[in-house]
């Protein structure tokens, strides 16, 4: 049968000995318009294969439905992969971590109280099943069995560092050879989970970024014979928004994969090109404290997050070029930028007003949580009527992630996760004036079991030790297309936030472009209705990449949702990025 077969010194593909040479490289993360020009320069780099992984949130943003329309037609981008000579490793999860929005795991699960992701919880498992019935049909006839070029396709992902329950591993399994995936089957984890997070008859690999010669004896002690591969090779690293901005030197990471090639082992190169967490798609971790990822997954990787070639795309090929062979092709140059140009944000709309497009809310005796009201991101807003006039402490159990808090329109202060805020003080100018918290999802959990991350507040609110009964709740999604067609701006001087803020500015030729946010606060980013992401004064990150397609000759229009408010009324796109200050 054609495709990949696993023996006991490495790979054979087609019959003929074959090493993996891989590197990530997300769809979901990319433009569409952009794939090909991304694969083309894997191939040119010396890759011979892809990995990507498949977010079953975005494909299926409500149960029982899977779209695969624009940045979510896989089928696509696998022929696109195959029409440039690369092969696929597809990791479809259903967990993915990826720094990825709850790691990939629909939002819509946690509606289920008391559900246990990635376990083997019926209601869970009912679920995967869904997903892997819409899912496997598409990519079946791309398995390299087939003469298509998905070489392997991976069972869940780095599950020892979460759990050990081989049952739920061996269900995941079952459900993808019943679905008819006939290629092999793999595990990844780091050297220390290999045990937990491994199955009998399914070949594991290794993730690791240093330590080449452990990380590869750990593997083989554990699995004595077969391919020798590290799934993740991590080259750089992601970045979370009030720390600075993470980087790998080239020297050192292009040294280790010399190191893991020259053991005649198989790689996955983990970021070949990262891309974006555009709108509102990026993750957070918890180890104690909450932590946002950033919207620019650049992961200092070989192919920077416009596309570019950047340090490590030479010095990676140079290193490949002693282990196999590289395509006898130039460097690809980098992509044409667009010339500085300056956006006057001319027109505004409040953003309490757009709730009323929404609808009337969900009343109830206390704040529903997103997942109550069936919103997986963006936005909630809960409104209430304090019974006193006078000075009053608020107090909430949990706040997800970020809550900005209001007196009868006026701003009275913030409550951050992040800091382990849960209570405020201010004073009630009368009796019946309207509280009213705005709540943010900063992005679900993505690792460990904080992956279970409901949204909005979370348990009892209360004001001076008494919960108040009568709550509003209006969802405030922001990630669907239209909802722009109902805002009504107008021309005024700088609204204090949270509020839409309206420019257009013309061009002559599409090109990429960096979007600086220099004198604005927090916020989002809409370019002719395309969500570029969050932003955020604290940074590291200073601008927002533009894909050059989102862009259009003549007229565009760029909307700005300023959270809090702003010491200019543009903003810049720029020919260059503003990632940070780097640590290596």
């Amino acid at each position: 049968m054609p495709g990949l077969d696993i023996v006991e010194d490495g790979f054979r593909l087609d019959g003929e000995p074959f090493r993996i040479i891989s590197g990530g490289i997300h769809y979901f993360r990319i433009h569409p318009d952009q794939w090909a020009d991304r694969l083309r320069k894997a191939r040119l780099m010396g890759l011979n294969t892809v990995e990507t992984y498949v977010p079953w949130n975005l494909h299926a943003p409500r149960r029982g439905e899977f779209r695969t329309d624009g940045i979510l037609d896989l089928t696509r981008f696998l022929e696109l992969a195959a029409a440039e000579g690369l092969r696929v490793l597809v990791r479809p999860g259903p967990y993915i971590c990826a720094e990825w929005e709850g790691g990939g795991l629909p939002s819509w699960l946690l509606a289920h109280e008391g559900i246990a992701m990635r376990s083997c919880d019926p209601v869970f498992l009912a679920a995967v099943e869904e997903y892997f019935d819409a899912l496997l049909p598409l990519i079946s006839p791309y398995f390299g069995s087939r003469g298509g070029p998905v070489l392997a396709v991976q069972v869940e992902n780095e599950y020892g560092a979460y759990g050990s329950d081989t049952d739920y591993l061996k269900h995941i399994a079952k459900l993808l050879r019943d679905g008819g995936v006939d290629v092999p089957l793999f595990t990844c984890d780091q050297p220390a989970d290999l045990a937990r997070g491994g199955l009998d008859g399914v070949l594991r690999t290794v993730n690791f970024g240093s330590r080449v010669d452990a990380g590869l004896a750990a593997l083989r002690e554990i699995q004595p014979t077969g391919p020798l591969m590290c799934s993740e090779f991590w080259i750089g690293w992601f970045d979370r928004w009030g720390a600075v901005h993470k980087g790998r030197s080239t020297q050192d990471a292009a040294a280790d994969l010399d190191r893991l090639l020259a053991a005649g082992a198989s790689v996955n190169i983990y970021m070949f090109h990262g891309g974006t967490n555009f709108g509102f798609t990026n993750g957070a971790n918890d180890k104690g404290t909450y932590r946002p990822t950033v919207t620019s997954y650049d992961y200092d990787a070989p192919l920077d997050e416009a596309g570019d070639p950047a340090a490590k795309y030479a010095a990676f090929r140079e290193v490949i070029a002693r282990h196999a062979p590289v395509p006898d092709e130039p460097i690809p140059a980098s992509g044409r930028k667009l010339a500085p140009v300056r956006v006057s944000l001319t027109e505004s709309a409040g953003l309490f007003e757009l709730a009323e497009l929404f609808g009337p809310g969900v009343g109830a005796s206390r704040p529903l949580s997103m997942e109550e009201i069936g919103q997986a991101v963006g936005f909630v807003l809960y409104r209430a009527t304090l019974p006193d006039a006078g000075p009053a402490v608020l107090r909430v159990e949990d706040v997800r992630d970020r809550a900005q808090v209001f007196i009868d329109g006026q701003p009275v202060g913030v409550l951050e996760r992040e800091n382990h805020e849960h209570a405020m003080s201010f004073v009630a100018p009368r009796a019946g004036a309207v509280l009213e918290l705005l709540v943010e999802n900063l992005g679900r959990v993505n690792y460990g079991q904080g992956i279970h991350d409901r949204k909005g507040l979370i348990g009892d609110v209360t004001v001076n030790g008494a919960a108040l009964d009568t709550w509003i709740t209006t969802a405030l999604p922001l990630d669907e297309s239209g909802w722009e067609s109902g805002l009504r701006f107008s021309a005024s001087a700088a609204r204090v936030g949270p509020a839409f803020h309206r420019g257009e500015f013309e061009i002559d030729e599409p090109a990429d472009a960096f979007l600086a946010t220099d004198g604005w606060t927090k916020g989002h980013v809409w370019i002719n209705g395309f969500a570029l992401g969050r932003y955020w004064s604290r940074g590291p990150q200073g601008t927002l990449y533009v894909p050059a397609p989102v862009l259009r000759s003549g007229r565009n229009e760029l909307v700005v949702l300023e959270l809090h408010g702003s010491a200019t009324d543009a903003v810049e796109l720029r020919g260059s990025s503003d990632l940070g200050i780097t640590e290596e």
